[in-house]
């Protein structure tokens, strides 16, 4: 009989899958190292069993003691498959913009999950870096695992991953790129093939808001370039130990958009549900084109499943909110789309000044059409309302005739989008859109920006 004597024992030995259409321009051959064949669906139960094996041997962890770490998710994962064989408990401190799915798969498994907030330094005693040491020297056998400076991460990939990489492809890679977070993946998989064969490039994928491309290039930890960003998994304002910058011949940053667009892409073009540093990884080797040739053999590791993150990238309502889909906006009623459904807000000429403030308080909205019997008559904004304020501080009793401005431009629903925008001055605020029914819609500034891919 073949079988496995507990999960722990099927980690490793993922598979090979040659990338075929999204690649199709690029001269060479690209093959995809695809870790959510992994039994947790990532590249981290390789790295997290060993952290957890090398503890045990030097005592760092003693049977029954508590497992603590800061996690994206995926090595809380791998963590808690060996917590749960081998018998510890384990709390996982985690950020707020990680997925749902990632805090849910966690506590199916046993793990405590400790929220932390994304947008603080790292030295803030709510980040997850100093909540997980907190805790690791408030609870009783407490083992804080450190993934970014702990050796047996990049080691974990030094003995499997890279060996795997090789063999495969007969020896044959000469390029390998993957996603940088810890850097124990990068690095031990580097370290390896360089090893085998000096000549094999080794590239990193960077993201926004993260310090690793300038700090390769120029030596310098710029603060700077740190911000918050979408992208799981990848990218730091820190510099891990883990992060061997002189195994890494260079970074290239993709963007949240293009990696969740790729992300997308992998599932629908190759087959591959992925999860969103898979996307920054596709779409960092198509930005490197220019460095392969035709007999060149590149590799890139696939981190993780999208199953982590069908609330997000796999989710319309949430990419279309940050801008992500790529809807073509070409006419006046596409750029509407969005509130189309809404009742034009209006305000009447012998209203007061007062209802138009109140109507554009409770809707929090910064203009508004005025009318009287015969139409649309006039409009009204901030600006008007704050210049009538400096002019007189009762201009909440005056009637809205008194203050208003000038009406703004009607246009078809078929307009394009370049006519609106002409329209939209300093002076005009905001365009009418003449919808078939007979009835009136509004365009700003707001529309037009949120138009802009």
């Amino acid at each position: 009989m073949k079988y496995a004597n507990n999960i722990l024992e099927t980690i490793g030995n993922t598979p090979l899958v040659k990338i075929n259409q999204i690649t199709k321009e690029l001269p060479c051959t690209v093959l995809a190292k695809v870790e959510y064949f992994n039994p947790g669906s990532s590249c981290k139960d390789r790295m997290a069993l060993k952290m957890v094996e090398d503890a045990e041997k030097d005592g760092r962890l003693v049977p029954g003691g508590t497992i603590i770490e800061g996690t994206s998710g995926n090595t809380g994962m791998g963590l808690a498959l060996a917590a749960v064989i081998k018998g510890y408990k384990l709390i996982c401190v985690i950020t707020d913009k990680q997925s749902k799915e990632k805090m849910d798969i966690l506590r199916a498994v046993g793990a405590k999950v400790v929220v932390c907030p994304t947008d603080v330094e790292p030295t803030d005693p709510r980040s997850y870096y100093s909540v997980s040491k907190r805790l690791a020297e408030e609870t009783p056998n407490g083992w804080y695992v450190n993934q970014y400076d702990n050796p047996s991460n990049a080691q974990a990939n030094y003995e499997q991953t890279g060996p795997e990489i090789w063999e495969q492809t007969e020896g044959k890679v000469t390029h390998f790129i993957v996603g940088v977070g810890t850097g124990g993946t990068i690095s031990g998989v580097g370290k390896y093939l360089k090893e085998k064969n000096s000549n094999v490039k080794i590239w990193g994928v960077d993201t926004y808001g993260s310090v690793f491309k300038k700090y390769k290039e120029t030596g310098i930890f710029d603060e700077n370039e740190v911000y918050s960003y979408v992208t799981e998994g990848i990218g730091e304002d820190i510099l891990p130990e883990n992060v061997d910058f002189d195994i890494i011949d260079g970074f290239t940053k993709v963007t949240d958009k293009d990696a969740a667009v790729y992300t997308r892409r992998l599932a629908l073009e190759e087959g591959l549900f992925v999860g969103m540093s898979s996307g920054s990884a596709i779409k960092g080797l198509l930005q490197l084109k220019d460095e392969f040739g035709p007999d060149d053999v590149v590799v890139v590791l696939f981190h993780d499943s999208g199953s982590r993150y069908v609330g997000k990238i796999f989710n319309d309502d949430w990419m279309r909110d940050r801008g992500y889909l790529e809807e073509e906006v070409k006419t006046a009623i596409d750029l509407i789309q969005e509130h189309v459904d809404k009742p034009l807000l209006t305000v009447r000429t012998e209203e007061l000044a007062a209802h138009a403030i109140d109507r554009m308080r409770r809707f929090k909205i910064s203009q508004i059409p005025v009318m009287d019997i015969t139409g649309f008559v006039g409009s009204l904004d901030e600006s008007d309302l704050f210049q009538a304020f400096l002019e007189d501080r009762n201009v909440a009793d005056k009637p809205v005739r008194e203050i208003m401005g000038k009406p703004y431009p009607i246009v078809k629903a078929s307009a394009s989008i370049e006519e609106v925008s002409k329209l939209i001055t300093k002076d005009n605020q905001a365009v009418l859109v003449e919808l078939e029914n007979g009835k009136y819609h509004i365009i700003t500034k707001h529309d037009i920006i949120n138009s802009i891919k």
